[in-house]
């Protein structure tokens, strides 16, 4: 819980400021994502409150790599988790590098929104049996949330066309169109595996009676936990002896 709590501040925070720089300010690159390549050209200047969004994102997912590999519970999918920060971080670090900081806000604003409801339909299923007591209404949020977390996921393949053939008609023979390329099409190829096991799976499975309630498919079972844990602590025990 307290991982996903964590999550969800950052996501949203992250998120509104997005939604302030897209809607409330000059820019207008999800109206026309075109836009976002108009005037590039090596070495431009990147605005001071576009930067503050790449330093805070940067900073985040460099976090985010030590805390998949030594402070996140693990997962099914803790490696493909692990695979999505290095690729979000190179994607971060080398469209600043690139000046491709415009296009950078609508990626984030885009798969930002997806971790938002993410988190928010997984807190819902921890808070769904506390004080051990069963909590109807936390059930029928995380029912809600997974149904339309489908709904959402579509947004990013937005980027994907913007990236693929909006960048070429601004930018003919745009510096490392196949870098920047086959990495965003690798997240997209990561979020359609999520979409697949938390969207379809749960829904299927919710359908068919195998499961009577939303829960994280990405989790081990309790005593697989325990047994990591016992293993850890008698790894630790090992080395001080």
């Amino acid at each position: 819980m307290p991982e996903s709590a964590w999550k969800l501040l950052f996501y949203t925070t992250s998120w509104l400021y997005t939604v302030y720089l897209l809607f409330f300010t000059k820019y207008s690159f999800f109206q026309e994502p075109a836009s976002a390549f108009y005037g590039w050209k090596r070495g431009m200047e990147v605005p001071m409150d576009i930067a503050i969004l790449y330093l805070i994102q940067g900073s985040f997912y460099a976090h985010s790599i030590y805390a998949t590999l030594y402070m996140d519970a693990w997962r099914k999918d803790s490696l493909v988790m692990l695979l999505h920060h290095v690729i979000t971080l190179t994607l971060i670090v080398f469209s600043y590098v690139f000046r491709y900081h415009n296009i950078g806000i609508l990626v984030i604003f885009l798969h930002d929104v997806n971790d938002i409801q993410l988190e928010f339909t997984k807190l819902n299923v921890y808070f769904k049996n506390r004080g051990g007591t069963y909590h109807a209404l936390n059930n029928f949020v995380s029912n809600v949330g997974c149904v339309s977390f489908g709904f959402v996921f579509t947004g990013s393949l937005k980027v994907l066309y913007t990236t693929c053939i909006s960048s070429l008609q601004s930018v003919p023979n745009i510096p490392f169109y196949f870098f920047f390329n086959i990495l965003l099409s690798a997240l997209t190829l990561m979020n359609l595996y999520w979409f697949l096991v938390i969207h379809c799976a749960v829904c299927d499975q919710s359908l068919t009676g195998q499961m009577k309630e939303v829960n994280d498919l990405r989790e081990y079972d309790v005593e697989y936990q325990e047994r990591k844990s016992l293993h850890k602590k008698g790894g630790d025990s090992w080395k001080e002896g």
